[in-house]
């Protein structure tokens, strides 16, 4: 027997495009989905030096998705001083930043003025303050990082959301996809979790989108996998671009972008959305005035 249509419609759920402004090929390719509807969101690097200009490109679509701060702790180039964390001018890799957070051994101050100083950059070239903070390689969620982060949302951000990465146990092993990486990942979300709920501060109550970028299967069948039996209050990650000689300078994740785009663009996607039961929609529609911030 086929499948009866779910009388309350499709579930809607957030999906955001990280890594805006990390090069050309990735933000021209983010403004087309937005324009086409096939994002509901995208997370913007302001470390980046594409990004004032690349502001200027994501500007139209400001009221057509939610356009939030990428804060970026690892692998590029801090927009201040940060003698203790980038003694060299560039940020350490996320193992380091890592060993870092978890042995309380970053300074609080430096991070939080390097926060401030990627807030501020956002503000300028955007003209508001960002919807919303995630983390690059998920940093915001890692011990002192996350005090930092959920102080400047209590104090100067209010009125945004948060991405928070943790979920059920079940749903990553049920999942199987980048099973490890998505546990530790939910792991480290939960306690940003507890502090957000206590401060009163939004957040997505499901997430998915974890990959390593070295599955042997295809991304349609990930992102397939990734809005399976789609939850209220679900965000997807996602990594779509076009990859350019700027992406590979900068990030080794380049052709793994290329196929999410594709497949972003195609009539496949949209037929998964409707075969899953989802549709694209931003905060404010999946989670609402009312929407308990803890997770199931």
């Amino acid at each position: 027997m086929a499948a009866q249509p779910d009388p309350r419609g499709p579930v809607p759920f957030i999906l955001c495009a990280d890594d805006y402004a990390i090069a050309p090929g990735v933000s021209r390719a983010i403004v087309r989905l937005i324009e086409r509807g096939r994002l509901s969101a995208t997370s913007c690097m302001t470390v980046s030096p594409h990004w004032p200009d690349h502001a200027l490109w994501l500007a139209p679509c400001a009221d057509q998705a939610d356009i939030g701060l990428h804060f970026t702790l690892t692998d590029q180039v801090p927009l201040g001083p940060m003698p203790r964390l980038a003694p060299r001018g560039r940020f350490p890799s996320l193992p380091r930043l890592l060993a870092l957070a978890l042995t309380r051994r970053l300074d609080e101050a430096e991070i939080a003025a390097e926060l401030d100083r990627q807030i501020e950059r956002f503000e300028s070239a955007f003209g508001r303050p960002p919807d919303f903070i995630d983390g690059h390689q998920h940093a915001h969620q890692l011990p002192i990082i996350r005090e930092i982060v959920l102080r400047a949302m209590h104090e100067r951000l209010q009125g945004a959301y948060l991405r928070i990465c943790d979920e059920p146990l079940a749903a990553i092993m049920q999942r199987r996809v980048a099973t490890m990486h998505a546990l530790v990942i939910s792991a480290l979300g939960r306690g940003l979790r507890r502090e957000a709920t206590r401060l009163g501060i939004p957040a997505n109550r499901r997430f998915a989108g974890v990959r390593t970028f070295h599955e042997r299967r295809p991304y349609p069948a990930l992102f397939r996998r990734f809005v399976a039996g789609a939850p209220q209050g679900l965000l997807v990650m996602c990594h779509a671009g076009q990859a350019d000689a700027a992406l590979a300078a900068a990030d080794p994740v380049t052709d793994q972008r290329n196929d999410e785009y594709a497949y972003l663009q195609s009539t496949e996607f949209a037929d998964d959305l409707a075969a899953s039961g989802v549709t694209l929609g931003r905060f404010s529609q999946v989670c609402g005035p009312g929407t308990s911030y803890a997770a199931d």
